[in-house]
Order: C-alpha cells, then sequence, then structure tokens
C-alpha cells in the first residue's frame, strides 16, 4: 500500500513538472497565441498611405491570426514615435508595427541619437510596394516635368514641396528629384500623406512626391495633377502615368514598400504564425484588389529572413540617398 502511494506521487510530481515546462513554451508561442487582441501601430495619421495600407488588410489579417486587429495611429516624426512604441514593447507578438523605410533607415541615418535602432526590430515580412507619384496643384499650370524642372529653377525656393514628414519616402523622393535635376524647392514636412496632400490641393503647398494611396484618389478633383511616376519606366499600377525616364529623367528611379515588424526577442512560434497570418491576409483578393486601385501592390517576402535580407540591402540605398542628398532633419 505504502509502495503504490508512493508511485502515486512521483506520478503525480512527474506531471506537475511536465506541465510546469510545457507553460514557458504556450508564453513563449505555443498554441496559448493569440490570446487577446492584437495592435497594430501606424506612423502616420489616419488617411495617409500607411493608415491605408494597415486597414485594408487588417480585417484579413484578424481572421487570420484568430484575434481582434486595433489600427493604432502614432503619427510624428517621421514615423519614429510609432517604431520607438513597437520597439520597447514586450516581445509576446501582441505589439506590430507596418513600417516604410523611414522607420528602418533613413530616420537612422538622419539621427542616430533616436530612442530605438534597427536591431531593436525582427523582420516578419514586406507586404506591399508602390511607385511615388509626382503631383502639382493644377492652378501652377505645370503639367509636364520638364515644367517643373523650368519652374523651380527659374525661382528657386519659390515652390514649396509638402511630404508626410522629415526623413519620409516623399521626402528623400524631392530630395532625390533637387539632387538630379538641380531645382530647388522648399520642404514643407505634415505629419502624415493626407495633411501633405490636403495642402497641396489648398494651395499652400504647389508640388509633393506622394504614396499612391494618398494622390490617386485626389488626382481627379480637378485641383491635383499627377505628373509622372518615381519609377525608371511606368508602372502597371497607375498605366496613365509616364515612369521618369519617359518623362525625361532616365537617372530617377525609386520604389517604395511598407512591411510588418516585432519587438526583437519575439518568440520564433510567433513571428511565424504573424508571419503567416500576414501571407494569408495578403492573398485575399479583396485586399489585393483595395490597395491596387491606389496604386499599390501586394509583395509578401518568401520568409522572415529573406525579408531581414532584403533590409540589409535596400537600408545601404536609403543612407546612401540621405548623405549624397545632404538631407537634414528641419
Amino acid at each position: 500500500m505504502r509502495k503504490q502511494k508512493r508511485d502515486f506521487i512521483l506520478a503525480a510530481c512527474a506531471v506537475a513538472c511536465l506541465a510546469a515546462a510545457g507553460s514557458p513554451a504556450r508564453a513563449q508561442g505555443g498554441a496559448a497565441y493569440p490570446a487577446k487582441p492584437i495592435r497594430l501601430v501606424v506612423g502616420f495619421a489616419p488617411g495617409g498611405a500607411a493608415d491605408l495600407v494597415a486597414r485594408a488588410m487588417s480585417d484579413a489579417f484578424s481572421r487570420a491570426i484568430g484575434q481582434p486587429v486595433v489600427v493604432d495611429n502614432k503619427p510624428g516624426n517621421g514615423s519614429s514615435i510609432a517604431a520607438d512604441i513597437v520597439a520597447k514593447a514586450a516581445p509576446d507578438g501582441y505589439t506590430l508595427l507596418i513600417a516604410s523605410p523611414s522607420s528602418m533607415s533613413v530616420n537612422l541615418a538622419l539621427n542616430p541619437r533616436l530612442g530605438y535602432a534597427a536591431k531593436d526590430f525582427t523582420p516578419v515580412t514586406k507586404i506591399t510596394t508602390s511607385p511615388l507619384v509626382l503631383a502639382v496643384n493644377a492652378e501652377t499650370g505645370i503639367r509636364t516635368v520638364p515644367e517643373l524642372i523650368a519652374a523651380a529653377r527659374k525661382d528657386p525656393g519659390k515652390l514649396n514641396y509638402s511630404t508626410s514628414g522629415n526623413g519620409s519616402a516623399p521626402h528623400l523622393g524631392a530630395a532625390l528629384f533637387s539632387q538630379v535635376t538641380g531645382a530647388e524647392m522648399t520642404h514643407v514636412p505634415y505629419r502624415g500623406g493626407s495633411l501633405a496632400i490636403q495642402s497641396v490641393m489648398a494651395g499652400d503647398t504647389q508640388v509633393t512626391f506622394g504614396t499612391s494611396p494618398s494622390v490617386l484618389p485626389q488626382a481627379g478633383s480637378g485641383k491635383l495633377r499627377a505628373l509622372a511616376v518615381s519609377t525608371r519606366d511606368r508602372s502597371p499600377l497607375v498605366p496613365n502615368l509616364p515612369g521618369m525616364a519617359e518623362a525625361g529623367l532616365p537617372g530617377y528611379d525609386l520604389a517604395f514598400w511598407y512591411g510588418m515588424f516585432l519587438p526583437a526577442g519575439t518568440p520564433a512560434p510567433i513571428v511565424k504564425k504573424v508571419y503567416d497570418a500576414t501571407l494569408a491576409a495578403m492573398q485575399q483578393p479583396q485586399v489585393k484588389a483595395a490597395l491596387a486601385r491606389d496604386g499599390t501592390e501586394v509583395s509578401v517576402s518568401p520568409s522572415p529572413e529573406q525579408f531581414d535580407a532584403f533590409l540589409a540591402e535596400d537600408g545601404r540605398f536609403w543612407t546612401r540617398l540621405v548623405k549624397s542628398a545632404n538631407v537634414k532633419v528641419e
């Protein structure tokens, strides 16, 4: 009897030990994840390109991951505020970031004293890619890229160009334009892409290199005139606009992307679940159609590892551009 009792106690202890050993695995990305709503942080204001991408895919992502997804806009400082929030969040899979080259490369090149670094994130996947769109206020009378160059050269600094913030891709797009053409314009940063576009439509500024989702819905208003896309060749996403080579600038070529990131240290099983859910969401026809209407193409990385390798090369491109164009935080 005493032996049976002893064996029972030993068996119970073994079960308890196994359960205790399994708990961290569940907490570190096992079957328990996700067990509550997920926060998707966006570094720009509602209505901008990043916000449009987030909201286009958030419902499908929610269904794929199995939990509600809350889009949380944290604009400011060229998207650095949002990046800093996620960099300091718990690496448990419940705080995600949709980010662009601005957060991951440009801001760090402009300001090495930021509160975060690239190493503070776990890359998950690229999700979209698109050209920027060069557009002007229709009342300027400018109808082509050569006319814009001529106007900017005639009165250096008189034309104002709006962007979604210091160090944003539109900022870098305009800086590269000035570098290639010698056309001097004055930078006016806003706290989001939609605000930047509204300023051009209102005539407060005259020019923008906006993201496709921000510009194209407004291009038919009569107040905004799209001149070209920022890639060397025409984009099938925006077939009615010339590429830069066709517009007279064969040396200009710039594309733009958004990607999904988690805090550094997020367990691999959670990263895989987020990657798989993102892949499933971006493959949905309604998501692709919604983004294509705004000139954005779904572009998912083959794996988180491949996205990490892409970021290393892409970061070198943006850093070189920041330095060669002498871009400064104003």
